[in-house]
């Protein structure tokens, strides 16, 4: 999402809300001067890439005990 500078101004408190989901780009002048994102995308991101890596019958348990057993 594209803002400009004076719309960010005048609706802060929606933008930094929607900066949780999504990347918005301030301009000024026709020309991108920011970028307000989420933190923690980057951690997000990995998280989703690892769903369905386990088997729908791994445990909790078993996890456990297959990392004491490595270590």
């Amino acid at each position: 999402m594209s803002i400009t500078a004076t719309e960010l101004k005048a609706n802060l408190s929606k933008y930094l809300l929607l900066s949780a989901t999504m990347d918005i780009y301030i301009t000024r002048n026709g020309k991108i001067i920011s970028k307000l994102t989420n933190p923690f995308q980057e951690r997000v991101d990995i998280a989703k890439s690892l769903f369905g890596i386990l088997p729908n019958d791994a445990s909790l348990e078993e996890s456990r005990e297959e990392r004491s057993k490595k270590i």
